[in-house]
């Protein structure tokens, strides 16, 4: 089974007028052939440990081909601009685990590479 997907992205510092307007009215038109959707966005995080002056946002794609081929899409491109100019933003493309992941794969990987010298 194919793992899902995700877009993050980090906003601070958002310069609200017509061009971040125009983004956000356009950026779900461009991830929805992909099978994006919208897991997080336009909600204040409760911060519980250290700073987070900014908004997350994140959308969900059936694979990181998937968010990746989004993200490269002339239809996003053509409007990530607008972000760029009107906010200090990050974006990050990330592989999800797959349905049933359990920790312990992580901690066996990490035990092995050390039992083998690897770093």
């Amino acid at each position: 089974m194919t793992a899902p997907g995700y877009a993050v992205g980090y906003l601070e510092n958002v310069d609200v007028g017509p061009e971040i307007i125009e983004y956000i009215v356009r950026i779900e038109s461009t991830f929805e052939e992909f099978g994006g959707r919208w897991l997080v966005h336009g909600t204040q995080p409760e911060v519980v440990e250290g700073p987070l002056p900014g908004a997350l946002v994140v959308i969900e794609f059936p694979s990181l081909a998937h968010a990746r081929s989004w993200y490269e899409s002339p239809a996003y491109q053509d409007i990530a601009d607008l972000r760029v100019r009107h906010s200090d933003s990050r974006v990050a493309l990330l592989e999800g685990v797959p349905h049933g992941y359990r920790a312990q794969r992580t901690a066996d990987a990490m035990n092995e590479a050390i039992g083998n010298g690897a770093a």
